[in-house]
């Protein structure tokens, strides 16, 4: 294990919580009932999340 980067995995749960509540509370703002500003939430979390993931895998050139 080594040169193992704690960065990437927290970096990670990091972006996916902060979207996932940023689009929450912007839904809300904007007129949405709770439960489906909960559903577009996860929705954004699971797509920032998949794109961090893609771009840490990537090997630095």
């Amino acid at each position: 294990m080594k040169k193992y980067n704690f960065i990437r995995p927290i970096m990670l749960i990091v972006v996916a919580l902060l979207t996932k509540s940023l689009v929450t509370n912007l839904c809300m703002l904007l007129g949405m009932e709770a439960e489906s500003a909960k559903s577009v939430g996860f929705g954004a979390m699971v797509i920032a999340a998949l794109v961090v993931f893609s771009r840490n895998r990537r090997s630095p050139k």
